[in-house]
């Protein structure tokens, strides 16, 4: 028998590809159960196989427990019910499990060096290896083989992340599509990562990004994209040489997986066309990264570092007449002719929300009479704004607005040179202009202080995540005094009160109203 042992250890680690060790292992573990089922009692044993002769010893063991012994409960643990039953018995003197622990004095005087924690051990007659043996060495085994295996897989895959892989698909279940990766590895394309009405079958060779790699006991471990947008950005890395020689950048893509897609490339040598390798020969390159993604039809983009330059670039093939730029609000007003504004949007506004995407603007496309009616629109709104609070005519309006101003803070603050290169404006206009915009701050200023008054933030709402001082001040003048006033509020009544940005806002309310969350969740639990 002792033989056969070290057979079926050989066999197994060759055939699997698993570490003698681990076999052994499950060996010992197998052994050990099937020892323990020949004694009434609860005992804890242990089983040790030779590693040159095959032959095995068994072992009873204890545990050796300190009377004060503390045990930490963990709520997420799943055997936390045992564990608490465990610190309960021993703050009452007792042992929680009698056959396998003794009490540390009760052995201290045989061997001065033991600690809590430690096993003592004796012989033990191991079971033999029978039918019964047999069945639970060959389920641990089984369960041993699959347990190296995955952790096999995620070492070997772990640092792939980002990478292209290719497999054979096994199965398809659920509109998930398992592939097969060789050597025992198992990887998974979800139904939301597959292309749209792209047709999978057993046996196809499919080729996707690793997105992903967990470390699980059960279930797959390897997750596959196919409609994630670096996997795009990585077939152009096998299609075009460039890329991998240094030469051309691919920056940025964006796609609507199985319809249309957009990528971003620039060349740091001036002599190289970026979108013309990045085409190939008669369009074979892109052709077969299209061909690869069920026929997406690809968009080559040049980059440009100008935003409104690349934004014009990313919405080819529409040709852009004029733009306007909104850094405050990371928004631009694109303007196409009237035959082209509806290929500029494109089919379902595919092309514009792809070109927002890849650039990273928010784009509003209109007619170029759409355009100048709002510019116009902005400029009367804004020679009204200067006449009205810096007290000039319609003249000095308009020539403050035709040379970029569009708020009283920037007439105040702006460097003055910049106002004396006006040829219209002389030293004194320039003067008196600056100085009735800085009284007007003034003045603003100090009407906001009045109105703060004895308006003053609850200690709750200055400490809350998120919130700063300035911010909670001004909410405390609107009455917004407590979290739980905040909690009250909806995103549109807070933007009203001060200008924040509408995600920020939410997530201040969702903030404030967390106590109420956490209220409730006692509540049902008693």
């Amino acid at each position: 028998m002792n033989k056969e042992i070290l057979t079926v250890v050989d066999m197994v680690s060759n055939e699997k590809g698993v570490p003698k060790e681990t076999i052994f292992e499950a060996l010992e573990a197998a052994l050990a159960t099937a020892t323990v089922k020949r004694y009434p009692e609860d005992i804890d044993c242990r089983v040790e196989i030779d590693r040159t002769t095959g032959g095995y010893k068994a072992f009873r063991r204890w545990e050796v427990v300190a009377a004060d012994r503390e045990i930490v409960l963990d709520l997420q643990d799943e055997n936390y019910e045992e564990a608490k039953l465990a610190a309960d018995m021993l703050a009452a003197g007792a042992l929680p499990y009698p056959d396998s622990q003794v009490w540390l004095k009760d052995k201290i005087s045989e061997n001065p060096d033991l600690v809590d924690g430690q096993f003592i051990e004796e012989p033990l007659e191991a079971a033999e290896f029978g039918r019964i043996a047999a069945q639970t060495a060959k389920q641990v085994i089984v369960q041993k083989v699959r347990e190296a295996e995955r952790v096999q897989v995620y070492e070997a895959y772990k640092d792939r992340v980002g990478e292209l892989v290719m497999g054979v698909v096994k199965r398809v279940e659920r509109g998930n599509v398992y592939l097969d990766l060789g050597g025992s590895a198992e990887a998974v394309i979800t139904r939301e990562d597959l292309i749209p009405k792209e047709l999978v079958r057993t046996g196809d060779r499919v080729r996707g990004y690793l997105s992903e790699v967990r470390s699980e006991k059960r279930g797959p471990q390897l997750f596959i994209s196919r409609t994630d947008k670096n996997l795009l950005i990585e077939l152009f890395k096998i299609e075009v040489p460039e890329v991998g020689e240094g030469v051309i950048e691919l920056l940025e893509a964006a796609r609507d997986p199985g319809m249309r897609a957009k990528i971003a490339v620039r060349s740091k040598d001036q002599r190289i066309d970026p979108v013309g390798a990045c085409v190939g020969m008669r369009g074979s390159r892109v052709q077969a990264v299209s061909n690869e993604i069920g026929g997406e039809r690809v968009d080559i983009i040049l980059w440009d570092d100008n935003p409104a330059q690349f934004v014009m670039n990313a919405m080819s093939p529409a040709e852009v007449v004029s733009i306007l730029v909104d850094e405050d609000t990371r928004t631009m007003n694109v303007a196409v002719v009237e035959d082209q504004l509806s290929q500029a949007i494109g089919r379902n506004g595919q092309n514009v929300r792809l070109a927002s995407q890849l650039t990273g603007w928010e784009l509003n496309v209109m007619t170029e009479t759409e355009a100048e009616l709002k510019n116009e629109e902005e400029v009367v709104k804004h020679q009204k704004m200067f006449m009205t609070y810096l007290d000039v005519d319609e003249e000095v309006a308009v020539i403050l607005v035709q040379e970029g101003f569009t708020s009283v803070e920037e007439v105040a603050y702006v460097p003055e040179q910049e106002m004396h290169d006006i040829e219209e404006f002389d030293e004194a206009l320039v003067s008196e202009l600056r100085q009735r915009a800085k009284d007007l701050l003034l003045t603003r200023a100090i009407v906001n202080e009045e109105a703060i008054g004895d308006a003053r933030p609850a200690e709750d709402l200055l400490q809350m995540e998120g919130m700063d001082e300035d911010l909670a001040f001004r909410l405390a003048t609107a009455g917004v005094i407590t979290m739980d006033d905040l909690a009250e509020m909806a995103v549109d009544e807070l933007l009203e009160i001060d200008a924040i940005d509408p995600d920020k806002a939410a997530s201040l309310i969702m903030t404030a109203r967390e106590p109420w969350f956490a209220d409730a969740e006692v509540q049902s639990d008693a």
